[in-house]
């Protein structure tokens, strides 16, 4: 057995799967919000949804420990800045939306579902030793 998935032993699977519960339909939301009309009340209701999807799953994140790749006192891993990120970048969105400071909300919608969705997901789905990957591509 491979030494990343002794680690997953580890860890409960209702941990990562709350995780997935959160991320999943933030990843549909968000690419739905990229494609729809901007500034209607369906925009503000799913993108508050959204958020608070993001937000949760960036705190959640925090506590999953890195099994996969260097770590940082034994816990934090690449993966985890990109925590940080969202943690950093859905409170600056919320803000600047609110102050209708269109350009930079965009801004931080686009950066916020590049990395913490497109290039997390990416590496969660694609790395061999991942929660995902194994649960997915497994034999």
């Amino acid at each position: 057995m491979h030494i990343s998935a002794l680690f997953m032993l580890m860890i409960p699977d209702w941990v990562v799967f709350v995780h997935l519960f959160t991320i999943l339909p933030a990843a549909s939301l968000g690419a739905w919000l990229f494609l729809a009309k901007k500034g209607s009340p369906l925009h503000r209701k799913l993108g508050k949804i959204y958020m608070v999807l993001m937000g949760f799953t960036a705190l959640w994140t925090l506590f999953l420990p890195a099994h996969v790749g260097p770590t940082l006192f034994g816990h934090f891993g690449g993966l985890h800045a990109l925590s940080l990120l969202t943690a950093w970048t859905v409170p600056t969105a919320w803000k600047a939306a609110r102050n209708g400071q269109i350009r930079k909300h965009k801004s931080a919608m686009i950066q916020l579902y590049i990395g913490g969705i497109l290039i997390a997901g990416g590496f969660a789905l694609f790395s061999e030793g991942r929660f995902l990957h194994t649960l997915l591509f497994s034999k």
